[in-house]
């Protein structure tokens, strides 16, 4: 067919474009690539960032059935490496590419994570009786829009889709106006919410409630976040306050901006702890020490203009959630938060009263913590109806009766 063609002139100039070894190329073209078992599942996800988010899906899906990972870059592929899965990079999306893959690898069911359509692949999986998956899929209304003026192209790919989870509705109903049958939907699933959404707080110390975290602050917030605890203080002298930079290398900056206060304070670098009153967490891969040792979180990034940090992993150790007026970056998740009593903005002058107000008020603080973790834990989903769907399908086609 004439778009089939286009898109391996396609695939194969997207490939050209990319600076690879001899090696790599080799994987492209499916030349070389991981040996595995037949009958297992394909993993595709474009990245780093698409593979963290099914970190979850792989490691459910991985001990019971030969998993394969692709992805189309270097860096994905070495994470992959790191996480222990037989893994490459995704053939190119052509015929011949695509061919030797499948010929290799032999999948019972092709799971793609997110927006990665590509027509070759999608038709020659399905003529072989591959099941296919898409997983937080997401469409805009403009993508939306710009497929659907090539609707022989974007209907046959969709309608071939066997299981589908969207991000939202709105993509729901844009996949189904594209081609994609009713019966494939399953439960939404947020990917990069799931991790997140795995943690266990378990029961607080009797100190959480008076443990105040000011997380991955940037330059200009550390003295704003010293000052409002400061002022805190007045109403409950036994307030704590961990304040942990965004870069540890900023610590020598912020110890001397501590000590300029004339404060004793804790560092963790040098073995302090979050029993200290005043803590510099100053140290790489120990936030959730943090976040399960602060009742309250004041969010960084949020107070200078740096488009604030996520909510959600405060909002996993049910912290109640306070952050500035700069969150463009995760807008919309602190618009739900604050809508669910989750969370309160307000600017660095308001932030001493909020915090005296949450101490006084443990109970508020107690349930802005627990609606943050419930609007997460909604905002995830399940995906235990995705990995049954998915066993079921891979059963079926290995079995041959798909």
């Amino acid at each position: 067919m004439i778009w089939r063609g286009a898109t391996a002139l396609a695939g194969a100039a997207l490939g050209l474009a990319a600076p690879l070894a001899g090696s790599d190329w080799r994987e492209r073209l499916a030349l070389s690539g991981p040996e595995v078992a037949p009958g297992g599942i394909w993993l595709h996800a474009a990245s780093v960032g698409e593979l963290t988010s099914a970190r979850v899906l792989a490691e459910a899906l991985a001990p019971g059935f030969p998993l394969t990972v692709t992805t189309n870059s270097l860096t994905g592929r070495d994470l992959a490496r790191r996480l222990g899965h037989a893994c490459g990079l995704a053939p190119l999306d052509v015929p011949q590419a695509v061919g030797r893959f499948l010929d290799r690898v032999r999948p019972s069911v092709l799971v793609t994570v997110e927006n990665e359509l590509w027509p070759n692949r999608s038709a020659m999986a399905a003529a072989r009786g591959v099941a296919q998956v898409m997983v937080g899929a997401r469409i805009s209304a403009r993508s939306a829009a710009r497929w659907g003026r090539l609707p022989g192209l974007i209907g046959p790919m969709l309608g071939r889709i066997d299981a589908l989870s969207a991000q939202d509705a709105a993509s729901e109903a844009r996949l189904l106006a594209l081609g994609l049958r009713p019966e494939a939907l399953t439960p939404r699933l947020n990917l990069k919410l799931l991790g997140p959404a795995r943690i266990a707080p378990g029961a607080d110390a009797p100190d959480r409630r008076r443990t105040v975290l000011a997380a991955s602050t940037h330059e200009g917030e550390d003295a704003a976040m010293l000052d409002a605890w400061l002022a805190a203080r007045q109403v409950a002298p036994d307030l704590r306050l961990i304040l942990a930079p965004r870069h540890p290398g900023r610590g020598d900056a912020v110890a001397a901006l501590i000590a300029a206060r004339g404060l004793d304070f804790a560092r963790r670098s040098q073995g302090g702890g979050p029993e200290a009153p005043l803590l510099l967490a100053d140290t790489l891969g120990e936030m959730a020490l943090w976040y399960r040792a602060a009742g309250i979180c004041v969010t960084g990034g949020s107070f200078a203009d740096h488009g604030g940090h996520t909510p959600w992993e405060p909002a996993a150790w049910r912290c109640a959630i306070l952050h500035g007026p700069h969150v463009a970056n995760q807008a919309d998740a602190y618009a739900d938060l604050d809508a669910a009593g989750g969370a309160l903005a307000c600017d660095a002058a308001g932030l001493p009263r909020l915090l005296a107000e949450l101490l006084r008020d443990p109970d508020r603080q107690r349930r802005m913590g627990e609606a943050a973790r419930a609007l997460l834990l909604a905002r995830a989903g399940n995906p235990a109806t995705l990995i049954a769907r998915i066993g079921t399908l891979a059963r079926a086609r290995a079995c041959g009766s798909g």
